[in-house]
């Protein structure tokens, strides 16, 4: 995978160059700010619809005139930078489609990762726009759009890599101290390889922070997010892996990530889905993910179907 270009702000299209440690704690410190204005600004959010015949969301969401999106403050899918502004992957899609849609705007609720699906099943939020990988457990709780992005895993370790950590069976092999985040995929592959000591932590930035001060040997991550902070910290103590796949059953597991909406809300999905397509065949798509780090390599054709049978 090429390594990333930078982020880019969505309100400005513009990209920026790499944001340093200081700055990375800062996009951090206005997630919680926002998140607790989007938490004040709860009520007014468009109610779903008793939506037997599919959903009436989109409708109300045309005539409201915004969209609210979960995010979880993971980049580079779904996040508030710097400037106190929505950015990442998953916004900068959902602004072009949902312009699309009727929809002129598009609204921020930052929370933790582990509570994106409670907050959309609880009308928090309308849309998770924070690149959730698709999965059975959780296709039995929302409904998916197909995927814009499939991925492998990496690691974040002390620089030279000393423990020669490749893969999770590495990790479980060392008896090596692993951390990922909240809700990640990551623990059920850690889990699924025999790895007995895992912690969980916030994000990328605090497990990158737990492995520099030596609290963990290793952080799993999505490869592009752990390359990303890695690259965009300019740190000196450690390094990200080549990507490591994961194993499942002792079958190999490439991920996907999509948009998720409530379970009756098809029809929102589906005109979304449409959208979607669009981009994929123009290759638009690739061309909104690219600053963000994403590469033709990470494109897919792999259906929400597919990934949601046990």
């Amino acid at each position: 995978m090429a390594p990333p270009q930078g982020n880019t702000s969505d309100n400005q299209g513009q990209r920026t160059s790499g944001i340093r440690r200081r700055s990375l704690l800062a996009g951090v410190a206005a997630l919680g700010a926002a998140g607790a204005m989007g938490a004040l600004g709860a009520c007014s959010r468009v109610p779903t619809a008793d939506a037997a015949d599919g959903g009436h969301l989109l409708e109300r969401l045309r005539k409201k005139g915004s969209v609210t999106l979960g995010l979880a403050g993971e980049q580079p899918y779904g996040y508030i930078g710097t400037d106190g502004t929505m950015t990442g992957s998953s916004p900068t899609i959902a602004r072009t489609i949902f312009r699309r849609l009727g929809v002129p705007r598009v609204e921020p609720f930052p929370t933790d990762f582990g509570s994106l699906i409670v907050g959309l099943n609880s009308q928090q939020f309308d849309v998770v726009a924070a690149g959730m990988y698709i999965n059975p457990a959780r296709c039995a709780q929302v409904i998916f759009a197909d995927p814009e992005y499939q991925m492998l895993d990496a690691f974040i370790v002390p620089k030279g890599n000393p423990k020669k950590l490749r893969s999770y069976q590495d990790i479980a092999r060392t008896g090596a101290r692993m951390a990922t985040g909240v809700g990640y995929a990551e623990l059920g592959y850690a889990k699924e390889a025999g790895v007995r000591d895992i912690t969980t932590l916030p994000d990328q930035l605090a497990g990158l922070l737990a492995v520099e001060q030596g609290r963990v040997d290793v952080f799993a991550g999505t490869a592009v997010t752990v390359r990303n902070v890695v690259r965009q910290s300019g740190t000196t103590k450690a390094e990200a892996t080549p990507e490591v796949t994961p194993l499942m059953k002792g079958k190999p597991v490439i991920d996907v990530g999509a948009f998720a909406f409530r379970t009756p809300e098809t029809n929102l999905r589906d005109a979304f889905n449409r959208e979607l397509h669009k981009m994929k065949k123009s290759g638009e798509l690739l061309d909104l993910m690219r600053p963000f780090g994403f590469t033709e390599h990470q494109m897919t054709e792999i259906t929400a179907k597919e990934k949601c049978r046990p």
